[in-house]
């Protein structure tokens, strides 16, 4: 069996005139996995998974499928299904005839290929729709039936293009899951391309976070979260507090905190997510500790956003805390509260 990446991308880079889009990009994914590209606006995300796809041609570069230089072959000969933001269903073709696109153009037997899209349309949780027509579904069952003909020539790459921007939260939350369930039974290697990072969280096996045109990080979820590599990566991937500190003879002055941290004498930025300043009862005389004033209290549901103040640090952080904590302390904006740093989670860059 062989061990060789399913999809390798080499030193691939894209000009669009005198704009670099992407400069030097590599990465392998394995056969089965599911990879999510992060990134804000204009990352490049988007113009790499076209050039996957062969939609978009890279200046530099290769592109390496199941062992055979893709390069340069049009869409047409490359093994992928893919989903865009838009669903790009035809209007004027029913359901089954959507689905049944690929495996027409194929020229499969009739009887085969009905039998392949009702298996699909059962399979996206949509059975006995073969005879609407899209304008009759709503814009989550829109996208399923995109991914059942997405899925109906058995593609060993399955592309996600932004498939669940335009849906609303609820709906959206909800077919992630069935999305990456699905990918789960079938096994087919997935690259999906996404801006919301709760997104990429929820179902990637790994993360691609980029910026600029170039790759930060390539990690789990749990890495990428825990362990960034860049300061870029910190604050864009979750919610985090940044802090102006100094290392001074291998020490951190975060405010008038102390703790110890390697390397020479130099200003940093210290990057700490608001789950990691505990409030809960603290023994004296722990370094981490501070006192700090809550300022404002915002509500999401079992937990809160709280953003403190503390004269012994140097601006207000957020911390979350739960409803029932707050409750139980009685705890309102103007209340004084101990919190702890979790030293050991703290990013210096």
């Amino acid at each position: 069996m062989s061990t060789d990446p399913f999809l390798q991308i080499r030193t691939v880079g894209k000009c669009f005139g005198e704009f670099t889009a992407l400069r030097d990009i590599n990465l392998s994914v394995n056969k089965g996995e599911f990879v999510c590209f992060l990134g804000p606006s204009g990352c490049g995300k988007t113009t790499l998974l076209r050039i996957v796809a062969g939609l978009e041609v890279q200046t530099s570069g290769e592109i390496w499928q199941g062992g055979r230089d893709i390069s340069r072959l049009p869409p047409a000969l490359r093994d992928y299904g893919i989903v865009f933001q838009s669903y790009a269903l035809f209007p004027n073709l029913t359901v089954a005839d959507n689905v049944a696109y690929g495996l027409v153009n194929r020229r499969q037997p009739q009887a085969e290929i009905r039998k392949r899209v009702s298996e699909l349309v059962a399979l996206v949780g949509l059975p006995g729709s073969e005879t609407k027509y899209p304008g009759q579904l709503s814009g989550g069952q829109q996208q399923r039936i995109a991914l059942a003909r997405a899925l109906a020539t058995s593609p060993g790459l399955l592309l996600l293009d932004e498939p669940l921007s335009a849906l609303d939260a609820i709906v959206r939350v909800h077919l992630r899951q069935e999305i990456k369930a699905l990918q789960q039974q079938l096994g087919v290697t997935t690259i999906m391309v996404t801006h919301d990072q709760e997104e990429a969280l929820s179902v990637a096996d790994r993360i691609v976070v980029m910026n600029h045109g170039v790759i930060d990080q390539v990690g789990t979820p749990l890495e990428v979260y825990r362990e960034p590599a860049t300061p870029f990566v910190a604050a864009f991937v979750g919610k985090v507090n940044v802090l102006p500190a100094r290392i001074v003879a291998g020490e951190l002055h975060l405010g008038a905190l102390r703790l110890p941290a390697p390397g020479g004498d130099r200003d940093v930025r210290v990057y700490l997510r608001p789950e990691d300043i505990l409030a809960r009862p603290i023994a004296d005389g722990d370094p981490h500790v501070f006192e700090a004033t809550i300022s404002k209290i915002e509500f999401l549901g079992s937990f809160c956003h709280v953003q403190v103040a503390s004269p012994a640090l140097p601006q207000p952080l957020v911390v979350y805390l739960s409803l029932n904590f707050l409750s139980e302390q009685s705890l309102a904006t103007g209340s004084t509260v101990r919190l702890r740093l979790l030293a050991e989670r703290l990013k210096v860059f």
